[in-house]
């Protein structure tokens, strides 16, 4: 079988080669190894003037296929589930391309290679060496081809080759009626806001004294044409370079534009899969997200773009070592921590070898964890110093099969170069430059810096404000940047109440922290593992002071390890875009939101979403807090995000966290506001099961947490001053289809103690057996002495009084209950012990027991007054038993 196929998202210019490729192959199928690209799938829905027949590839069987035919692209990577034949010896692969060479190209035995504006335009002089017609139909979609891959002739990719190409197409009847409908659409209302958030985001990076602009936007549903987008921006700047990321659904599609020959867009794509031009090329992401792509992207310019002639401008510096006495463990731990293949291990100050990643995963499948590097490191190695040449460097990396080169100086290591470092630093674009590498320097395209300081001043008490200032203050006298982050500036832009400052330093925070304390009046908790210090204030204002950090997780579910680091890397590790804004609190900047993942827009879109993809997998109590935040805020969880939840709980990772953690997040669930949607959600994303696997969500629990919800509100509402654990109240109602040893099961999952198991077993079987006696006496239709109730209901918490409240479907009930807070528990004999003695009464047992009496009178109002209990007591006590 004979398949002719092309790229992943596929564009006319492909198309336009398929259809070609079938005259010159009659016999062979159609195939689109993937998604086309929106303007192509609006002309297959619009079309009339061609009715395309291809294959679904779901229908294609791959051992069947003897020749494969790749048009428009000859790379591995762009080709999907063929990819899978282009090996086997049995596959003969004819190729048809106009792309430069990469990296990933396949080799086919009929190659037709030329660097032209567009493949079609190859493909024509193949058909016309072969005297092959084409009807005007074809040559209209063959025009759009040339049309969309060369810019309508204009971009700087396009050859003379092209020109002639079209007119050939124009002479066989292409119609330009139908070319004009198709490339000039006016822009939907979803395309040009998110050409806005293009424009807003973008971002120019000067790097190598070149200037890149970096856009991104988001969109949860597809948006067609965003290349269209792209060229817009970039002639609405006229700018050199640009690399548009856009994610859509749970995919970033990326896109590069570039004029100059320094910056190669088809060899930068290619790190993310994709491919195309050194002036156009493009690529799918679908493991990183738009903060991940970006980042990378930005590093992968550094290592492309910048000049690399000698050693110090290709060493990464400072370098991460381990000593030679540690344990290999030790060396693997560092080597995953950092996310490197290799480490230099040191005697003291001195270079002594090189482990690497491979010699210790091999000697842990030994057995050999705890045997010490020097043991098995290599001491057989080259090393270079600052000034020498890339050339050398190149020989030793790559000639001498050398992955990691240490850089030295005076014989202290300053730095190392790697494989990847050297093969990002040969190109021939950068050969014969003379100007020489500028640091890395960025600033918005549209530099317009947003002030809250009015925002401030509405929602924020003065003393607060106050407060922020003079940590601005304290920061200019330390010289270090404060901020203030997280939720609390989340919370002022949605307007919400929320005094719970965090204030982050580009310094010493705990220095900062006792700087302010000596100065203010305070006081002052300090956590030194951490860098953290809690400042308290005397109207009970509490703000916690970190110093910027970097946290690591050593194993997924663990608490994380924290290492100094800066304001936007501190950022970068919280949990979702919504929490990485800050505020600048320094001298002339005070009111200043930054702003670096996009939470703004997240904000106004109401989505909640993750900075990278093993963010739950990390820290999984992320997962119960995303669920939280969607529901508090009403906010939708991305595709991306929701995606990585469901992959978390399918992972089980959620079950490797210790019980505490998953109660901590629990109580914050049931103290929210409403936590029935949350539950309800958990529920939807199979999140109860990690608690206990028989926990059900049926509309009967539903019911039951909602009335709990009503009757804590109506408590909330009568008893501002009394004391309620709400968690306690709804995990009775989470519970209460269980049996008592599957309750017991829960308790022991989530870490309760002894005493915490034992009262909550307790109150389930109490509030279970107060509340079948109350429905029992109230069943016998005799009277009900209020005492009575009372002496049933005081001996159990308030929470297990509520909990019943709720669960009685019994008016009457409910009533009872509701007596006993109203009425009946504030009720107390007026009358005191030493008021009894006065009266005659004995100090002994007597009293307890006459007091208790008296209860009982006033609860049935028997008696009303302070003379009443007088009487009483006389009349019962003293003149008929005589106790006097």
């Amino acid at each position: 079988m004979e398949v002719i196929t092309t790229h992943i998202n596929a564009d006319f210019d492909a198309l336009a080669c398929m259809l070609a490729a079938k005259k010159l192959y009659p016999e062979a199928i159609l195939v689109f190894p993937g998604s086309q690209e929106g303007s192509l799938r609006d002309f297959f829905v619009r079309s009339t003037i061609y009715v395309f027949e291809a294959e679904r590839m779901k229908n294609v069987d791959l051992d069947r296929i003897n020749r494969l035919i790749l048009v428009d692209t000859r790379q591995k990577s762009r080709i999907g589930k063929f990819a899978q034949i282009v090996k086997r010896p049995t596959v003969d692969i004819h190729i048809y391309d106009h792309h430069p060479p990469s990296s990933d190209d396949i080799k086919g035995s009929v190659e037709v290679v030329k660097e032209v504006g567009s493949a079609i335009t190859l493909m024509l002089e193949v058909l016309r060496e072969r005297d092959i017609d084409i009807t005007s139909d074809e040559a209209t979609v063959m025009m759009l081809g040339i049309y969309e891959d060369t810019g309508s002739l204009t971009f700087s990719s396009t050859t003379e080759d092209d020109f002639h190409a079209a007119a050939y197409l124009l002479s066989q009847g292409a119609s330009l009626n139908m070319i004009s409908d198709m490339v000039t659409k006016e822009l939907t209302a979803e395309q040009v806001f998110l050409l806005n958030d293009l424009i807003q985001s973008a971002t120019n990076y000067t790097i190598g004294g070149i200037d890149v602009v970096i856009a991104t936007a988001s969109a949860d549903q597809y948006v067609g044409d965003i290349a269209i987008l792209v060229h817009k921006l970039k002639d609405m700047e006229n700018l050199d370079v640009l690399f548009a990321l856009v994610r859509m659904e749970d995919r970033v599609h990326m896109i590069g534009r570039s004029r100059i020959e320094e910056v190669n867009v088809a060899e930068i794509l290619l790190e993310f899969g994709g491919g195309g031009h050194a002036t156009a090329a493009s690529a799918t992401v679908k493991d990183l997200t738009l903060i991940q792509c970006a980042e990378k992207l930005v590093k992968v310019l550094q290592g492309t773009v910048k000049l690399g002639k000698f050693a110090k401008d290709l060493m990464t510096s400072p370098v991460k070592t381990i000593q030679d006495e540690r344990r290999l463990s030790e060396a693997g731990d560092l080597l995953t921590r950092y996310n490197i293949n290799v480490l230099p291990v040191m005697r003291g100050r001195k270079l002594a070898g090189l482990i690497s990643r491979q010699v210790i995963e091999k000697a842990s499948f030994h057995g050999l964890g705890d045997r010490p590097v020097k043991e098995y490191m290599s001491t057989e190695f080259s090393v270079v110093d600052m000034t020498t040449p890339l050339t050398n460097v190149q020989r030793l990396i790559v000639g001498n099969n050398q992955r990691f080169l240490p850089v030295m100086e005076g014989g202290e290591l300053l730095g190392a170069i790697t494989r990847t470092d050297v093969l990002r630093a040969i190109q021939e674009d950068l050969v014969g430059r003379s100007d020489s590498p500028f640091p890395l320097e960025v600033h918005k395209l549209y530099a317009r810096k947003k002030m809250i300081t009015k925002l401030m001043q509405e929602r924020l008490p003065s003393r607060v404000q106050d407060i922020l200032r003079e940590f601005g203050r304290v920061g200019e006298d330390l010289s270090c940047p404060v901020y203030a982050v997280g939720g609390f500036v989340r919370d002022l832009l949605l307007r919400d109440h929320n005094l719970d400052v965090d204030i982050v330093v580009e310094g010493d925070g705990i220095r900062f922290a006792e700087y302010f304390a000596e100065r203010h009046p305070c006081k002052i908790r300090i956590n030194r593992r951490f860098g953290t210090a809690a400042l308290r204030f005397s109207n009970n204002l509490k703000v916690d002071i970190a110093t910027a950090r970097l946290e690591y997780y050593d194993f997924p579910a663990a608490l994380p390890t924290v290492e100094l680091s800066s304001i936007k890397n501190d950022l970068y590790r919280r949990d979702f875009t919504i929490n990485t804004l800050a505020i600048k609190l320094n001298g002339e900047e005070f009111g200043e939101l930054v702003d670096f993942f996009g939470a703004q827009r997240d904000i106004k879109e109401k989505v909640i979403r993750v900075l990278h993809n093993l963010s739950f997998v990390e820290d999984p109590t992320r997962v119960l807090r995303a669920i939280r935040f969607e529901q508090r805020f009403g906010f939708q969880l991305d595709k991306q995000t929701q995606n990585l939840i469901k992959n978390a709980v399918k992972m089980g990772f959620l079950d490797r966290l210790s019980g505490r953690r998953i109660f901590t997040e629990l109580v914050l669930i049931f103290n929210e506001e409403d936590p029935i949607p949350i539950l309800r959600r958990m529920s939807e994303l199979d999140l109860l099961k990690s608690i206990h696997t028989k926990i059900p969500w049926e509309k009967e629990s539903e019911n039951l947490l909602e009335a709990i919800k009503n009757v804590i509100s109506w408590y909330d509402l009568l008893f501002l001053e009394g004391e309620c654990e709400k968690w306690q109240v709804y995990f009775y109602g989470l519970m209460d289809s269980l049996a008592e040893e599957e309750a017991l099961d829960v308790c022991q999952r989530l870490s309760f103690s002894e005493k915490n198991k034992e009262k909550i077993r307790n109150g389930r079987t109490e509030a279970e057996e107060t509340l079948r006696e109350i429905v029992r006496r109230l069943d016998s239709r005799r009277r009900i002495r209020r005492s009575a109730m009372y002496e049933l209901l005081e001996p159990l918490s308030t929470e297990a009084k509520l909990f019943m409240m709720a669960k009685t479907t019994k008016k009457e009930t409910k009533q009872w209950i509701s007596l006993f807070f109203t009425t009946l528990r504030g009720l107390k004999p007026l009358l005191k012990g030493r008021d009894l003695i006065r009266l005659g009464v004995r100090p002994g047992p007597i009293m307890k027991e006459i007091l208790a009496d008296l209860l009982r009178a006033r609860l049935d109002r028997r008696i009303r007054t302070r003379d009443d209990e007088v009487d009483y007591v006389k009349r019962t006590y003293i003149n008929q038993r005589g106790t006097a």
